[in-house]
């Protein structure tokens, strides 16, 4: 959070810190507050004038007043409002850029400090998968809690590639089978997650055990969406044979428990990480299908903002993570 200075220089919630000068006084000093700019960035990142004056704890009359004026200075409207929505202008999607620019200065400058303290503290804001239990065996977010009281965590899960900096996110957890590709992040490689192709014996038992992948086309497939709401072709690989293909099937989703529930109930044939299917095999709800042949596995990503220094609530988050899942830094 940006810390936020009353008009007078005292910690309130009307300023952030950069400049004093008084509501009402921008346009006749013709000096650019930069806490206009910083409040514009929390306008658009919000949606909406109410819930941006919410989250900074802001009269809504005193936050449009404050955009009304950074208009007034700079000669042209930032955005087109109406009862219903905002709609950003040319210029103003030039401003946000600059705004954006001094809003992740103020945050690796309170990164700075906060890097310097003993303790975690204040809200770490996580992006999640949506099939975070299939991933969260070991009790991550329950460890984490209990070690680090005073941080507060906010979950946001969702299939979605969430912007990280205009979004304020701290951190995404993604699983994938590539390196994301943005260079305006770091991402750190948590685990390697094998998948396997499994049925329930019962569905095995109706509609017969493939003896090849060309064979998976007589059957009924159970397809996991991808972050742009499609179905992956399968990919299996033995040695150096591959093989791929898109059966036809009743149910896609983007929750591999709801997958893996499905197969159990018999609809289909699911790929599932091994770790995700280990129990359904062991209670003989479900088995494996061509166990020689493999899916590319599922790599758990950490994706942080690139900045060289992190908060210490990030660090022990990240700490937390490479500990219960067993992996390099």
């Amino acid at each position: 959070m940006v810390p936020m200075y009353g008009a007078s220089g005292s910690r309130g919630s009307h300023d952030f810190g950069y400049h004093r000068s008084m509501p009402g006084t921008i346009a006749q000093s013709k000096e650019l507050d930069a806490n206009d700019l910083l409040l514009f960035a929390r306008v658009i990142e919000a949606g909406s004038f109410s819930r941006a004056a919410e989250r900074l704890g802001l009269p809504k009359s005193t936050l449009s007043r404050r955009i009304a004026a950074l208009e007034t200075l700079l000669g042209e409207k930032l955005m087109q409002r109406s009862t219903r929505r905002l709609a950003i202008t040319d210029f103003g999607e030039a401003v946000l850029d600059h705004a954006r620019r001094l809003t992740e200065e103020t945050e690796a400058t309170l990164a700075l400090a906060q890097h310097r303290q003993a303790k975690p503290q204040g809200t770490l804001r996580v992006s999640l998968p949506p099939n975070l239990l299939d991933i969260d065996h070991e009790g991550v977010i329950a460890t984490f809690v209990e070690r680090h009281p005073q941080v507060r965590l906010e979950l946001d899960l969702s299939p979605r590639r969430v912007d990280l900096l205009a979004e304020r996110f701290d951190l995404a957890l993604r699983a994938a089978t590539a390196l994301p590709d943005d260079s305006t992040l770091v991402a750190r490689r948590l685990v390697d997650l094998p998948v396997g192709l499994f049925a329930s014996p019962v569905y095995l038992k109706c509609r017969g055990q493939p003896a090849t992948p060309e064979a998976l086309l007589q059957h009924r497939a159970l397809h996991l969406l991808g972050s742009q709401g499609k179905a992956g072709v399968w990919s299996l690989h033995k040695a150096k044979r591959v093989w791929q293909g898109l059966p036809a099937g009743p149910v896609a989703a983007n929750s591999m428990a709801l997958l893996r529930n499905l197969a159990v109930q018999g609809l289909g044939i699911a790929a599932l990480t091994l770790r995700d299917a280990t129990t359904a095999v062991q209670q003989k709800q479900l088995q494996r299908v061509l166990p020689a042949w493999s899916l590319p596995a599922v790599t758990l990503w950490c994706v942080t903002p690139g900045r060289r220094l992190l908060p210490a609530r990030t660090r022990a988050f990240l700490a937390v993570l490479q500990e219960l899942l067993g992996v390099a830094r």
